[in-house]
């Protein structure tokens, strides 16, 4: 029982990192969130990290349009705000 516990918190810690390296890539500076209102990309509202962890800028812009949010990358993400945010590009 000990052992499995062990497996299953190993391989969530080996994750994570994973999640967050491919995240990185959607955004040259700042974090990627889904935000509802933006205000002269300076302050967002409402923001959160993607539910799920999009592969592309194109599955990031759409996995944030899906639940009525802008795909926004963000400097400063401090409980559900964010600060100094820019647009995200599709890809073409």
């Amino acid at each position: 029982m000990q052992f499995t516990a062990i497996l299953a918190f190993a391989a969530a810690a080996m994750a994570a990192p994973m999640i967050e390296e491919r995240q990185a890539g959607l955004c040259s500076s700042g974090n990627p969130q889904c935000c509802a209102t933006d205000v002269l990309n300076v302050a967002d509202l409402n923001c959160g990290t993607p539910s799920v962890t999009p592969a592309t800028t194109n599955d990031f812009i759409d996995g944030c349009a899906s639940i009525g949010q802008q795909a926004k990358c963000c400097l400063l993400p401090v409980l559900g705000q964010a600060l100094v945010c820019s647009d995200v590009n599709p890809t073409a």
